[in-house]
């Protein structure tokens, strides 16, 4: 039997800083994100089907990214829990798009993050014919961070 795996990337624009950095990131800036999603799975063989001969819509990864990265995330900016002053700040902001997490907001957090977000679905969704495998959170067009599931 064949093992396939197929991915998908979206973008979205976010802000963040890492307050105990000793660089530049210690300032307030922002990324344009993009986000690769890469799932393994079983072909659909279900003749007749709109996903005959497919793993998955691709059309169907990016509804799922959508909704639970990408709307929710996009143009956000994103805070450690413990930058108090920076949360206080931000709430003085009427209507800003605030996403405070646990841990500072490194790439490598972010990509955690949203791998949790993601996985579950998928296996609920598909009932363990498809799992998230890898997700890839570039934060530049030259830095990124990956994570995996082994077991995939």
């Amino acid at each position: 039997m064949s093992l396939f795996q197929i991915t998908r990337r979206l973008e979205f624009d976010a802000g963040h800083r890492i307050p105990n950095h000793l660089g530049q990131c210690r300032h307030l800036h922002g990324h344009r994100y993009q986000i690769e999603v890469t799932l393994r799975g079983d072909l659909n063989q279900s003749q007749g089907s709109s996903e005959e001969g497919m793993m998955m819509d691709f059309g169907h990864i990016k509804s799922i990214m959508q909704e639970l990265i990408i709307e929710p995330w996009d143009h956000s900016f994103f805070v450690a829990q413990v930058d108090t002053q920076l949360i206080d700040f931000l709430k003085t902001i009427a209507d800003h798009k605030t996403t405070i997490i646990d841990g500072v907001p490194t790439a490598e957090n972010l990509a955690k993050i949203a791998f949790n977000r993601i996985a579950p679905v998928l296996l609920e969704k598909y009932q363990g014919r498809i799992r998230l495998y890898q997700l890839r959170l570039y934060e530049t067009p030259n830095c990124w961070a990956d994570i995996f599931d082994e077991s995939a």
